[in-house]
């Protein structure tokens, strides 16, 4: 099964700290809020400075897909550039500053309950598990089970027990569950 995921039906959220806005691309299980998703998959915009918002049992991922962002953690500052990405454990304490405007790539799971892995791909083969999400940087062609997705910028694909290994040309994220 292939779904088309449009970044421009994603409806924005507030952050759970009221400091911001998010967009969800996908939650487990359906309909799932913050207090009770196995994982959720997200994009948002940093434009001001402020503390992340605390997850307890919550393993993060964040990627930066444009601009340019300070994290400060209890034990050192990292700065991320497009590309770059910090995996953390969301009940630490975190304070985000943007350099320049961001937009990031969030995926967080539930300690003990799900575990996923993101990596960056380029043209060429998507390596199918049991659950997998594309998110476009670029507009991006990917062709699976016969069928071809033109994907503009943030769009999503998700990919649930393929039959083959789909085919992509254009940048992107990879996110395996």
């Amino acid at each position: 099964m292939i779904i088309h995921l449009p970044a421009l039906q994603r409806i924005p959220q507030p952050w759970k700290n009221g400091g911001g806005v998010t967009r969800e691309i996908a939650v487990f299980p359906d309909g799932a809020g913050m207090d009770d998703f196995q994982w959720r998959i997200s994009m948002a915009e940093v434009t001001e400075s402020g503390p992340f918002s605390r997850f307890d049992s919550i393993d993060r991922h964040l990627t930066v897909l444009s601009g340019r962002l300070q994290i400060d953690l209890p034990d050192r500052r990292q700065v991320l550039n497009p590309g770059d990405s910090l995996a953390f454990e969301g009940d630490i304490p975190v304070h985000a500053t943007p350099l320049l405007p961001v937009i990031d790539l969030n995926v967080m799971t539930r300690r003990g309950q799900a575990h996923a892995e993101v990596r960056h791909i380029a043209s060429g083969v998507i390596l199918p598990s049991d659950l997998v999400f594309l998110v476009a940087t670029k507009p991006m062609i990917v062709t699976a089970n016969g069928q071809r997705y033109a994907l503009q910028p943030y769009d999503a694909l998700r990919f649930e027990g393929l039959e083959g290994e789909p085919i992509s040309s254009g940048d992107g994220y990879l996110i395996a569950f």
